[in-house]
């Protein structure tokens, strides 16, 4: 089995109870409260991690700049999830946003000059054509 896919599966699930959370999150308290508690919960894995590295963490101004901007990304976009599970379906909006990775393989094509197959652009496609078959 290759090495990445436990790691894949876990992020799989996490990441499907992820998705789901944040509508019964909404019922109780709003989305902008509720993005103050998924950064300390954030920041809660953060400190483990933390403890792991031996409260060494690598130091790169560049790969720590990068990452403290892909933190504010990942909150920013969380919150306009929450957002929108409060106005709409979660199976819908949940869906949607899960098709992310349309917009990554296109940035990593573009920037990274990584290889794109036609299976992979005919996948594309289908995910394209899936929002707007699961948004309308």
């Amino acid at each position: 089995m290759p090495p990445w896919v436990v790691p894949a599966a876990l992020a799989f699930l996490l990441w499907g109870v992820y998705a789901f959370l944040p509508k019964l999150t909404t019922r109780y308290v709003d989305a902008a409260s509720a993005v103050v508690y998924h950064a300390l919960g954030g920041l809660v894995v953060a400190l483990v991690v933390l403890v792991v590295l031996g409260f060494r963490p690598a130091a790169d101004p560049r790969g720590a700049g990068l990452a403290l901007v892909t933190g504010m990304l990942g909150v920013a976009g969380a919150l306009a999830y929450l957002y929108a599970v409060t106005r709409g379906p979660v199976g819908v909006i949940a869906t949607v946003t899960a098709l992310y990775p349309v917009l990554s393989i296109a940035l990593a094509t573009l920037y990274l000059h990584e290889p794109l197959t036609l299976r992979q652009g005919v996948g594309i496609a289908l995910a394209l054509v899936a929002i707007v078959l699961v948004s309308f």
